[in-house]
Formats: C-alpha cells, sequence, structure tokens
C-alpha cells in the first residue's frame, strides 16, 4: 500500500486466501489452464526453457501453501458520481508494488514463487467474486518452505552485464 503509482491512483487489489477450499479451486483452475499451456500454448522452446526449472504444470503448492495472494491490477477505477477514473500506468504501478510486497516477503523469512497463471484470470477473477475492472496480475504462494524443499541452483547475471554507469 506505500508504494508509487501513476497519479497516485493506487490501481492494486491484494486478495489474500487462506481457505482450503478456495486454495484448492485456484489450484484446479490454474491446473488445467497451465496443462493447456505446457502441451500447446507456450511452445517447445519455452517449455525446454522451463525444464531446468523443474515446473510442470501441477501446481501443488497451491494446496499447501498457508496463504495465496493475488494481485490484480486495476484497469480503471471508479468516480463517486460513477463514471469511469483512469489509472495511469496501471501495470507498471502494480508490478513495482508487487517488488516491494516481495521484498517484505523475504525481509519476513516468508519464502514465494512468482506464479503469472496464463489465461487463469478471469475464472479466478470470478471465483474471487473480483469486479470486472479488476485483470490478474501475478500470484504468489507465501508461506515456510518444507523441510525437505530444494531450489534449482540459478546464478545471476553480473552487475557490470545489468548496470550501466554513465
Amino acid at each position: 500500500g506505500t508504494s508509487p503509482s501513476g497519479a497516485h491512483t493506487e490501481p492494486w487489489t491484494f486478495v489474500v486466501v487462506q481457505d482450503p477450499y478456495l486454495k484448492h479451486k485456484i489450484r484446479e483452475i490454474v491446473e488445467e489452464e497451465e496443462e493447456i499451456n505446457y502441451k500447446k500454448r507456450m511452445g517447445d522452446r519455452w517449455v525446454n526453457d522451463l525444464k531446468r526449472l523443474r515446473t510442470n504444470w501441477i501446481k501443488e503448492y497451491l494446496d499447501t501453501a498457508p496463504y495465496l495472494i493475488l494481485i490484480f491490477k486495476q484497469v480503471y477505477g471508479w468516480l463517486p458520481n460513477g463514471k469511469k477514473k483512469t489509472h495511469y500506468y496501471n501495470e507498471i504501478s502494480v508490478s513495482i508494488a508487487c517488488g516491494i510486497l516481495l521484498a517484505a516477503l523475504q525481509n519476513a523469512g516468508l519464502y514465494t514463487v512468482t506464479s503469472t497463471p496464463l489465461n487463469c484470470g478471469p475464472q479466478l477473477r470470478v471465483l474471487l467474486q473480483r469486479p470486472a475492472n479488476e485483470k490478474l496480475l501475478l500470484l504468489l504462494p507465501v508461506g515456510y518452505p518444507k523441510k525437505d524443499a530444494t531450489v534449482p541452483a540459478l546464478t545471476r547475471k553480473p552487475l557490470e552485464d545489468i548496470m550501466v554507469v554513465m
């Protein structure tokens, strides 16, 4: 909620789900669409690039994580007179807010994985009774890892490859 946003419109809604039934319904929706994504929509190159991360359409963690945070961008808002209010740079604004949330979760000692469930937004919006002006941007399972959890050994680009000093 402290994140900057275009014209200070604060175009975000953070839906925190802890109810086991809702988490399971979210998992069913995500897995159904993700299986189609992996088999038909994403293409061989994308699927092959994901293999090193050991990911697929099965998302058990959507049931087992204590919390799911679904972040919706508000593509527009409403003025007191009922007219639409423009939300400038809504996707960038919500993305910045997500970055701040990710840093806060990490600082609190919690773990998550960023998930952008392709083609799930409309069904999840309906399930969670969100208005038509909200579009799903990100899904974050949040909690502590299992004792036997493993994480792929990922390397980061060196600073000189990502920063230019002028």
